[in-house]
């Protein structure tokens, strides 16, 4: 079979097996790019999209370009892992994806919306709402109680304490945190305290979920459990994963894999 095949030619040369022509795409490299080919394109919408996305720094008169023309979906629950060395750009990325960082140039389309024209107000919406956020460095207050520091984004959202107290337990759970409510993250080790960022990360039912490097700090055993429980997250809640890492090993566990270079896809 030629590798100048498109998608679309060996969906019918599979009978339109969409999952049998995935697996052959990738496995023998029948098209351009196949790491970039997902099984979510005919089922479901696109919940990440980026068009033409470059972004540049001035740095004392010098241009660093730190994304290049970058254009990438990614379809409603979906795990995405996006890879490669420090400085390839996949940071930048994913702080563009959640309207933490805006483009140089380019359109990025969040949830059907494109967040290139919103405000900073609205940015600020979009990312209680839309958006959880779990980052290498859990970022939990130390002087709050475990279920507090869960609960947190969901007063911004102006969710009734009721429900909000029902959610933190639905999480709590959910990771295998149910006894540790009253505890203070001095008392808990790296791995619960990640289980639980992720946990405030899907307080307000976000749809996305953007993770950087969120094993890092953790040893590999810790780490296989995190990613565990991002695949029963999204799972349980449907929700979007997209994961930075530079764990070859971490990423495998995704859908696809999205290898960055100097700020290009590869």
């Amino acid at each position: 079979m030629s590798k100048t095949k498109t998608v679309q030619e060996l969906l019918e040369a599979f009978g339109n097996d969409k999952i049998a022509a995935i697996r052959a795409i990738q496995a023998y490299k029948l098209v351009e790019h196949p790491e970039r080919v997902s099984t979510f394109t005919q089922t479901n919408e696109k919940m990440i999209s980026l068009n033409s996305i470059s972004k540049t720094y001035d740095l004392k008169g010098n241009q660093i370009v730190a994304l290049d023309n970058v254009s990438l979906d990614i379809y409603a629950g979906e795990f995405v892992a996006i890879t490669g060395s420090s400085g390839s750009g996949k940071s930048t990325l994913l702080q563009i994806m959640g309207g933490l960082d805006k483009p140089t140039t380019g359109v990025v389309t969040i949830n059907n919306q494109d967040i290139s024209k919103f405000s900073d107000s609205q940015l600020a919406e979009m990312r209680n709402k839309t958006i959880g956020f779990v980052f290498q460095f859990f970022y939990l207050q130390p002087f709050l109680k475990l279920g507090k520091n869960i609960e947190v984004p969901s007063m911004f959202a102006r969710i009734s304490p009721s429900e909000r107290q029902v959610r933190v337990q639905e999480l709590l759970s959910a990771v295998g945190l149910e006894h540790r409510n009253d505890h203070y993250p001095r008392q808990l080790s790296g791995g619960q305290l990640q289980r639980a960022a992720i946990s405030r990360a899907l307080i307000n039912r976000p749809k996305i979920i953007l993770a950087d490097e969120p094993t890092g700090n953790l040893d590999s055993k810790n780490g296989e459990a995190i990613i565990e429980i991002f695949e029963k997250m999204r799972k349980l809640y449907n929700v979007t994963v997209v994961l930075v890492t530079h764990d070859d090993e971490i990423a495998s566990r995704a859908d696809r894999i999205i290898p960055m270079k100097d700020g290009m896809l590869l």
